[in-house]
């Protein structure tokens, strides 16, 4: 029996590493591919290392609590905490302050959130944690306060109701306590409330109303450290925006790249719920791997005539630096739809796609938008593993349906 124990979980094993793998491999894909819009010298520094990193919102939660934890217990004020990472690092972050409230006998303290040279939305923000002891041995409550949002729809792997604290940070601030206050443990019990004062204002940059996560921003971070200009992030975006809508029971997501497109294709398809509708910005190819990955029964792309046509031409990150709208493949793509020499000669010495089109229009060209939304629709159906429905929609810059397939 112990033989075939191990054969079986040998087999388990060798699927998630390949699934792991698979998934290591779309995620190395848009990294490379997520230098979208980065200056030459952002790029430049982050292929040097000199970038500097930032901790997450997990991170920072955690020192926070500690801070307060260790103020309560031994009324000692610290201005640095060092903490845990998930893989075991020890790093050291700077308490910005801690209060002591009598009314209610806690202890409260802040860390702001420094991302290091990354964009985040979060950045400068207090993340702070209020700890109190309870009658209740042994327990471990944390909670979610002003500026954490909260739960309101399944798929994201936390309950609904509770506060968007995820599964690591809330682990990582667990295992501290574990670690700082095992004495107090064994007669009393601690509760950490951890919110942040502007997370209510954060929260409306990040994509947590899609997701259903509602009074502000969640506490974050698989490994404690924040690598500027990461797409990790973004991915992990796309794939939360995908569970949630499966475990809400649609079998349709709309993929757009973008705020406008989205509101376009919401007016054609007013039936579908909010959140059918994911971003996945420049990421295409990485989208309909996951949707493929899921099973969903049907996906519809919608967007404009740039980002649509480098999918056509199998781009899969439609933002890739040096990733040019090729004008002779527009040119010849327009030569199957008319015979004007002068037309396929204006399309190919055209500035940017934007500008095709106008010359598609002006010149009453007809099916060259259903076209290229049809050799869209094959290069997605083929990276899907020709396993999903898909549809196709492009739009005009006035909302206009330009094309579509099938």
């Amino acid at each position: 029996m112990l033989a075939i124990r191990g054969d079986n979980m040998s087999n388990e094993s060798n699927l998630k590493v390949d699934k792991s793998t698979a998934e290591d491999e779309d995620l190395k894909l848009a990294e490379i591919e997520g230098e979208a819009e980065l200056s030459l010298e952002i790029i430049e520094k982050r292929r040097k290392g000199l970038l500097r990193t930032g901790f997450t919102t997990g991170s920072s939660a955690t020192a926070a609590t500690k801070a307060a934890l260790l103020a309560l217990i031994s009324s000692q004020i610290y201005n640095t905490i060092e903490i845990a990472l998930p893989k075991g690092k020890i790093v050291k972050l700077k308490i910005a302050w801690t209060r002591y409230s009598p009314s209610t006998q806690s202890v409260t303290s802040a860390v702001i959130k420094d991302a290091g040279d990354d964009p985040d939305v979060t950045h400068g923000a207090e993340i702070c944690s209020t700890v109190s002891l309870t009658t209740e041995k042994g327990r471990v409550e944390i909670d979610g306060g002003l500026g954490v949002g909260r739960v309101t729809r399944p798929g994201l792997g936390l309950e609904i109701g509770r506060a968007a604290i995820n599964p690591v940070p809330k682990k990582m601030i667990e295992q501290m306590i574990f670690d700082s206050a095992k004495a107090i443990l064994t007669h009393k019990g601690i509760k950490v409330i951890i919110s942040v004062p502007d997370g209510i204002e954060l929260a409306k940059k990040t994509d947590n109303p899609r997701l259903g996560i509602i009074g502000g921003i969640s506490i974050l971070g698989t490994t404690g450290i924040v690598f500027p200009y990461s797409t990790a992030s973004f991915a992990a975006s796309i794939r939360q925006s995908l569970d949630v809508a499966i475990s809400l029971g649609t079998d349709v997501v709309v993929l757009t790249t973008g705020g406008r497109s989205e509101d376009y294709i919401k007016n054609l398809h007013k039936y579908l719920p909010d959140f059918a509708f994911v971003q996945m910005g420049d990421f295409s190819g990485y989208s309909i791997k996951q949707c493929s990955n899921r099973n969903i029964k049907k996906i519809i792309i919608a967007g404009f005539i740039g980002k649509l046509t480098k999918m056509a031409m199998g781009i899969k990150q439609t933002h890739v630096r040096g990733s040019h709208v090729s004008m002779d493949y527009m040119a010849n793509l327009a030569s199957l739809c008319t015979t004007s020499k002068n037309i396929i000669n204006d399309i190919r010495k055209a500035n940017t796609a934007r500008h095709v089109s106008e010359i598609i229009i002006q010149n009453n060209v007809e099916n060259f938008f259903d076209l290229l939304c049809e050799r869209v629709y094959l290069e997605m159906y083929n990276h899907s593993n020709k396993l999903m429905e898909i549809e196709v929609v492009m739009f005009g810059f006035d909302g206009k349906v330009l094309g579509k397939y099938p």
